[in-house]
């Protein structure tokens, strides 16, 4: 396998920490089905529990989920039996999973609660396993924070997935295009050639990417503690890229000019991004 020395951009290192397991506990499994067109969208946003989907011949979304709520006393598990909450959400084209109570768990639905400081302390912990079986062709938005990994297994659609404290494990993928963790390897194998401008990024752990033999596209790495590696045998060093991206803050614009590695391998074409702070890239052919 070759062995490509990349120089690297740095990063800024974000780390979460659980608090000590509890003594009690109440567990109950949660089942649901639901039926969906082939193309249409699950979105799964966890918040401490691991999320495991399955694509399968069917036409319905079949969810089990283990649920856990914990606390030192049975006043405080009660107190989360009662407000916990977990809530699903079915429209023409999408099917969403995720917590209303005590907080929402979409993406920035709490924002302006935690900027005026209204959240209360809470003195349960609660903990949700998902098994989930899709359509094969089905999209997915899946997330998840502490305690549990993300695993995909035969879904062709396109994904984002997301993981904080974990890593994601992806098979027989087709249009996986987006997919990141913050503490954890990212390991995908494609049966086709991904779609055009997928990432792939980990902080802290390893880029594992499988791609068919005939697999084509130029691609831009950076990492700054690590290496790159390919077994890919037409690979060629293109000429440094620099990217501006803009962002809007309360306090004006901000311009950021980043500049990655580009390495070519076969004839090109498609644009893929990898990135990497304490970790290897591997690139390799199936």
């Amino acid at each position: 396998m070759k062995k490509l020395i990349i120089p690297i951009l740095s990063g800024v290192v974000l780390s979460c920490t659980n608090a000590p397991a509890q003594d009690l506990k109440f567990t109950e499994t949660i089942k649901k089905e639901f039926v969906v067109s082939p193309s249409s969208v699950l979105a799964v946003y966890n918040i401490d529990g691991f999320i495991k989907v399955e694509g399968y011949d069917g036409n319905k979304v079949l969810i089990e989920v283990e649920k856990t709520i914990s606390g030192k006393s049975n006043e405080i598990v009660e107190e989360g039996k009662q407000e916990f909450k977990l809530e699903f959400e079915q429209k023409a084209d999408s099917l969403i999973a995720y917590i209303i109570e005590p907080f929402d768990s979409r993406p920035n639905r709490n924002r302006d609660r935690w900027n005026k400081n209204e959240y209360r302390k809470i003195q349960y912990r609660y903990n949700l396993n998902y098994t989930i079986k899709v359509p094969k062709s089905m999209n997915l938005v899946v997330s998840t924070i502490n305690n549990g990994d993300i695993s995909v297994v035969d879904v062709s659609g396109f994904m984002k997935v997301n993981n904080i404290n974990g890593k994601i494990t992806v098979k027989n993928a087709h249009k996986a295009n987006e997919i990141r963790t913050i503490n954890g390897d990212v390991n995908i194998n494609y049966t086709t050639v991904p779609p055009d401008n997928a990432q792939y990024y980990t902080l802290n752990g390893n880029l594992n990417i499988v791609y068919p033999t005939n697999f084509s596209a130029d691609c831009e790495f950076k990492t700054f503690q690590g290496d790159f590696y390919t077994d890919f045998e037409d690979v060629e060093k293109l000429p440094a890229r620099v990217t501006k991206t803009i962002s809007e803050t309360d306090k004006g614009t901000t311009h950021k000019l980043s500049k990655g590695s580009i390495i070519r391998i076969g004839s090109g074409g498609k644009n893929l991004k990898f990135e990497t702070f304490n970790g290897n890239i591997y690139i390799k052919k199936s």
